[in-house]
């Protein structure tokens, strides 16, 4: 069996030329610092769902402005990607918001928190268990 399949290799080379094309040729002024953050594609390469993460974005309403522009620019990039990837068949581009980044700040942020407030519990309890710095009570 092979290592890598067809269409995980082809994923993995859209996500690659997506991130150039996007950044360098798209010039629509709405579209904001875009990541491609990655990419799927269906079994028959006729689809292609592009994950896509927006640089200091959390506004509901942005994010899909982005996502429109994207969706408009997504015959040029298909178009595009034709000349840079040696394909018989170019996969639909259909981009989504790439939620994962969020959840995971979100939660780091959580867990900061969390270890933070053990850290001042714990430092409480070691301070009311000293009478004086160095001894203990029993």
């Amino acid at each position: 069996m092979r290592e890598f399949k067809r269409t995980d290799r082809v994923a993995d080379q859209l996500q690659k030329e997506l991130a150039v094309l996007i950044q360098r040729e798209v010039k629509d002024p709405r579209l904001g610092m875009v990541t491609v953050s990655g990419a799927t594609v269906s079994r028959d390469l006729g689809y292609a769902d592009i994950y896509v993460t927006l640089l200091g974005e959390q506004d509901p309403e942005r994010i899909k402005e982005n996502l429109q522009v994207l969706k408009r620019a997504a015959g040029f990039l298909r178009s595009q990607i034709a000349k840079r990837i040696k394909l018989r068949h170019v996969p639909e581009l259909r981009f989504h918001f790439d939620e994962s980044v969020v959840r995971g700040q979100h939660l780091s942020s959580l867990i900061e928190e969390a270890v933070s407030t053990d850290r001042a519990r714990q430092e409480q309890d070691d301070d009311e268990g000293t009478d004086e710095p160095g001894e203990e009570t029993r």
